[in-house]
Formats: structure tokens, sequence, C-alpha cells
């Protein structure tokens, strides 16, 4: 029997009934793991941050996480360490971040995004709020509108704005996440024909 030294989820089975297992695989024929497991409680995000920022960051300062797999909701986090080393080739630190909430969603591996904050944010603070570049905009005294991409058309959709997140504006109707609308879309018709430039 092989017991783990701490609860959680096997994500890789590395050996198979029969085979040879040591402590440090010393021959193509011998395994040197028998599973590869995740405690899912203890996932971090790790973060490069520029060498010229890394001033503006301390071991417990609270983070705003967003995971690109769940974006229907925003994660509390703290920062749990900063590497002192620098990649010299990015000049970039390592920050480890912890997540102060939790998902069974979550898994290794997964794509995200940290802010890192100058304070907590409060209740209502942490649901999501969709957003487009104030670029994308075009308004009048009736309304406002966007072209969201459909496939290579364009649609001239109408929206309704809140207030202004920098140089973003708060979207409270007329798109969901994930939509795809053009900027500076001047000269643009509703139903024009686009091609999206690869990135």
């Amino acid at each position: 029997m092989i017991r783990a030294p701490f609860d959680g989820v096997v994500l890789t089975k590395n050996a198979d009934v029969g085979d040879i297992v040591t402590p440090l695989s010393a021959s193509s024929v011998s395994k040197a793991a028998v599973v590869t497991l995740a405690d899912m409680k203890s996932l971090q995000v790790e973060v490069d941050v520029s060498e010229t920022s890394i001033t503006l960051i301390q071991v417990g300062q609270p983070c705003d996480i967003h995971l690109d797999a769940i974006p229907d909701r925003r994660f509390r986090g703290a920062v749990h360490a900063i590497v002192p080393t620098v990649d010299r080739a990015k000049a970039t630190v390592l920050v480890k971040v912890k997540f102060l909430d939790h998902d069974p969603r979550m898994l290794p591996d997964m794509s995200a995004k940290v802010s890192f904050l100058s304070r907590p944010l409060a209740g209502d603070e942490m649901k999501p709020r969709l957003a487009v570049h104030q670029s994308a905009l075009e308004s009048n005294r009736q309304e406002s509108v966007v072209y969201r991409i459909s496939g290579s058309t364009v649609r001239k959709t109408v929206v309704t704005t809140a207030g202004r997140l920098g140089d973003m504006v708060e979207v409270t109707a007329g798109l969901t996440a994930g939509d795809r609308v053009v900027l500076k879309p001047e000269g643009l018709k509703d139903g024009a024909k686009i091609k999206v430039a690869e990135r």
C-alpha cells in the first residue's frame, strides 16, 4: 500500500502493475514516481513582475485573481512569496499568489490574470464587470453603439453604459462576456464584411 503525505487528487498515473518502482529512477525500465498528486486547496498563481515594479509588491498584499476558464467569477488572493532572484532574460521577479477563495472548477496549469491591490475588495466590488475600450464606442444623444464581430461581419449593437474604468467604459446591457468588438469603427456599417487580423 502506498500512503500519500497529504489529501489530494491524482493527476497522472506514472506506473502500471508489474512496473519496477525505485526512489530514484536509475534505468529505462524503472519508474521514480507512481502517481502525480495535487493538493487542490493549495493551488497558487505564479506571476512574473517587472523588476522595476517589484518594490510595490509585498508579502500579504491583497490581490484580485481572474481565471480565463472561469470568467463569471473573481477570486480573492494574497501574495504568498516573492522569489529572491531575477530572470535576467525577462527582467522579472517571480511572485507566488495564493487563493483565499476556492472553486471546484479550478485546475492546475490554468491561465490567470492577477491584479495587485492597495486594499482588499469589498463584497460588491468582487462582482465581475463587463467593459469595452472607449475607442470602440460611438455615442450620440440617443444611444451608444459598438460594432460586434460575428464571424466575418460586424453587427451594430446598441449598448447601455455606466461609468468609466480607466480607459474602459462599463457596459451593463447589450453585450455578453466573450463578445469581440471593433476598435475605432469609423466608417463601418451594420453587416459590413471584415477580416480579423491573425495574431
